[in-house]
């Protein structure tokens, strides 16, 4: 139940009991909300709405969703974060959504069967619907990434005017110059401070961005200032900055009662992280489809796998990242077991045109299923081919080395490269047939934003 915690501070029991199971981190959900109100409940008064360039219409649609890990005993911190329109299925229902109307769904999900139960209060209905949809976005998360998560906070549109100002702003870097009149962004090229309005307009932009990724790696790169801007200027050793944040953090920004309760805790634990042992990475999505058109992927158990290694020491996961986004470290040999003729040389040349190595290709004994194998210890290269192909079953070879993947396709492939053989093939502007391209996070530069620096972005 939504209620105000201790100085003020909204809070939503969305962890529930309060339980969640150890896994080796303090693991923080942070949600970034369009909600048109304040912490606790009430709405932003007209003339905050005008400098924030929005209106009362629409909220609870959530910008930002990402999931940050602490290790335990610790000195860094990882953060992962999730387009808003990544293609999901809630469990509110059977069809897949985008991530971002998850909240919506569960929230008018239970608003519906408290009704049918006679529920008729509007406050009830309105306060258990919110934290019905608050949870269901937080499981959504969780089965995504495989983390039990241990707390939960809400930044709404206030919060990112408030805290930024409370900081005293947040330095920005922009490749080129933009202006956008329905996010009420103006930034010039190069480097600059931005705080209030101007912050929130810098993350929400969508028009004159390649694609939803873009907008998330700006988000990145906002968090990644404030975390610099925070840990770096001695703003949780600062009774007098830390009051001022902590002030903003009552206005605007909903937590879980147990992380409500203890602030000035949880902010002594990150005095010991220095802003350059924060990293913020994308999750491992896939694009598929034309570019402007595509729809945002993710595997599950590639997107767990990398929810796991955040914990891992910065070297060794920066170690494994190289492999998992290095495609032309992958020597890729494809065996046409489907009968069609040319099939395996035009699968390898799907495979090559996204960047891995080519190897060989010749026929094999017929087989019912396609399955990819890989070398001893290395089953995220498998997967990474297998995603590549629409998403084939995997299978480790103690024949194969290091670096070398095999691709057995069989009767049942229906992925790339078998457009040319079955069925009219998808009809691009330029003239060209060509199936639909399936890309990943590695197409749009997904190496790790951290809090020390500023990189310049799109």
């Amino acid at each position: 139940m939504f209620r105000p915690g201790a100085g003020g501070t909204g809070t939503a029991d969305v962890i529930g009991n309060g339980f969640s199971a150890p896994d080796g981190a303090t693991d923080i959900l942070l949600i970034g909300n369009d909600s048109r109100t304040d912490a606790q409940g009430n709405p932003l008064p007209k003339q905050i709405l005008q400098e924030l360039h929005t209106t009362q219409e629409g909220g609870d649609l959530t910008d930002a969703m990402i999931l940050v890990r602490i290790p335990n005993g610790g000195h860094s911190a990882s953060a992962m974060s999730f387009p808003r329109d990544t293609m999901v299925n809630s469990g509110t229902g059977e069809d897949k959504h985008k991530l971002t109307e998850t909240m919506n769904r569960g929230k008018d999900a239970e608003r519906a069967k408290l009704q049918d139960e006679g529920v008729t209060d509007p406050k009830e209905l309105d306060e258990k619907s919110r934290l019905a949809g608050k949870q269901a976005l937080l499981e959504t998360i969780e089965k995504l990434t495989g983390v039990s998560i241990d707390h939960y906070a809400e930044v709404n549109l206030l919060g990112f005017y408030e805290i930024t100002k409370a900081v005293g702003g947040v330095e920005v870097c922009l490749n080129d110059a933009t202006k956008d009149s329905y996010s009420g962004a103006n930034f010039k090229k190069g480097v600059q401070t931005i705080q209030g309005a101007d912050a929130l307009a810098f993350v929400r932009q969508r028009h004159g961005l390649l694609n939803e990724l873009s907008r998330g790696k700006r988000q990145q790169v906002f968090m990644s200032a404030l975390a610099h801007r925070i840990l770096s200027s001695g703003t949780l050793a600062n009774p007098a900055k830390l009051s001022a944040l902590i002030d903003a953090i009552n206005k605007s920004v909903t937590l879980d009662p147990a992380l409500a309760s203890d602030i000035l805790g949880f902010a002594e634990q990150m005095q010991g992280i220095a802003s350059g042992n924060v990293q913020f990475y994308s999750a491992p999505v896939h694009l598929v489809g034309e570019s402007g058109q595509e729809d945002v992927t993710l595997n599950i158990a590639e997107s767990k796998q990398f929810a796991a290694d955040l914990l891992l020491p910065p070297q060794q996961r920066a170690q494994k990242l190289a492999t998992l986004k290095s495609p032309t470290k992958i020597t890729t040999s494809v065996y046409n077991a489907s009968g069609i003729s040319g099939l395996a040389a035009n699968v390898l040349e799907e495979l090559t045109s996204q960047g891995f190595q080519e190897g060989s290709s010749s026929n094999s004994e017929t087989r019912s299923s396609s399955v990819v194998y890989y070398a001893n210890g290395e089953q995220d290269v498998g997967k990474m081919v297998a995603e590549s192909l629409g998403g084939l079953p995997t299978e480790v070879s103690p024949n194969l080395t290091a670096g070398s993947v095999e691709v057995y396709i069989g009767k049942d492939y229906k992925g790339p490269g078998k457009s040319n053989f079955t069925g009219a093939p998808t009809l691009r502007l330029d003239g060209l047939n060509k199936a639909a391209p399936l890309r990943t996070q590695a197409d749009t530069g997904n190496s790790p934003i951290t809090a020390d620096g500023v990189p310049c972005i799109d």
